[in-house]
């Protein structure tokens, strides 16, 4: 039998709705997005359930309502032993509590840290983002840093082959699209983003959430979590800390993470959270490697 993974999506997968079903069916699901209510002192599951759309959008509840879905479905799923994980982004801290290596009534209050102060980050660095389709990575890169004297901008996703996301000032930003552009990428996109994340612009968010970081608990994970920052599994506590605090403003390594998990032996990726922005990018990486949603109580039925 092949080894199996886990993997968490990021901010983008939310949708009004989500969790609903899992609330009503599950007594275990109910329970937990109670307890996240509690803990961050929100109405957290009315904006995940009811929207409004925008407000839902909004950094500071994306993340925290993101994080609850997926680590619900990992919690409830009982026929499924992985034997890794790891996660795009935010979905990194999902990871690490499907691994053990943090605790869900800690983890849920440091991603809702993690949300405002990436919030504030953009609300006192204004930036934006841009998806790039069809240019190798090497050039990528080497064209950030020539649009750089316009203003900062770096690669922040290597999402899979030739799809990259660049992310800085509005200047910087949109200096590498033009030299993208004529570059002769395929697509050359601007998002629609509410900061300029996994860039030197999230610098202050780094600070404000180390506090965070430095007062959460870890344990050993039960298997190896793949970390962002280098694509590969973090050894050690204190590591973890480290790459999370590191993660904020370093490019997340997706492409090189789902090679990796597949060199070290895993055959089937299972998406689990809202949305399969995952398995799209996986089919890209490998169409072969096997991949399984779990976003709604139908999908994680049958793993009860």
């Amino acid at each position: 039998m092949g080894k199996k993974a886990f993997i968490f999506p990021g901010q983008g997968s939310q949708y009004v709705g989500m969790a609903k079903d899992l609330y009503d069916k599950s007594v275990e699901a109910k329970e937990m997005i109670k307890t996240a209510d509690d803990l961050l002192g929100i109405n957290l599951s009315f904006i995940m359930f009811n929207g409004p759309e925008d407000e839902l959008k909004q950094t500071q509840y994306t993340q925290p309502a993101i994080f609850l879905h997926s680590v619900i479905l990992a919690s409830i799923i009982r026929t499924i032993n992985a034997d890794a994980a790891a996660g795009h982004s935010l979905g990194e801290y999902s990871a690490y509590v499907s691994s053990g290596a943090i605790q869900f009534h800690e983890a849920i209050k440091l991603v809702r840290a993690r949300g405002i102060s990436m919030h504030e980050a953009g609300i006192e660095n204004k930036g934006t983002m841009a998806a790039v389709i069809g240019l190798e990575p090497e050039r990528v890169e080497s064209l950030c840093t020539e649009a750089s004297s316009a203003g900062i901008v770096q690669c922040a996703n290597f999402n899979s082959p030739g799809q990259i996301v660049i992310s800085g000032s509005v200047e910087g930003v949109r200096k590498a699209m033009e030299l993208c552009k004529a570059s002769g990428a395929k697509l050359v996109k601007e998002l629609v983003v509410s900061a300029a994340f996994h860039s030197p612009l999230m610098n202050s968010s780094k600070e404000k959430f180390n506090s965070a970081l430095e007062s959460t608990n870890f344990y050993d994970s039960k298997f190896p979590v793949y970390t962002n920052v280098t694509a590969k599994p973090v050894n050690g506590i204190s590591e973890i800390r480290t790459k999370l605090y590191e993660q904020i403003t370093a490019p997340v390594r997706w492409d090189e993470t789902i090679r990796n998990m597949i060199d070290d032996g895993i055959e089937e990726f299972y998406e689990i959270g809202p949305g399969n922005v995952l398995q799209g990018l996986l089919k890209r990486i490998n169409p072969d490697a096997k991949r399984i949603g779990i976003d709604k109580f139908e999908d994680v039925e049958k793993y009860l």
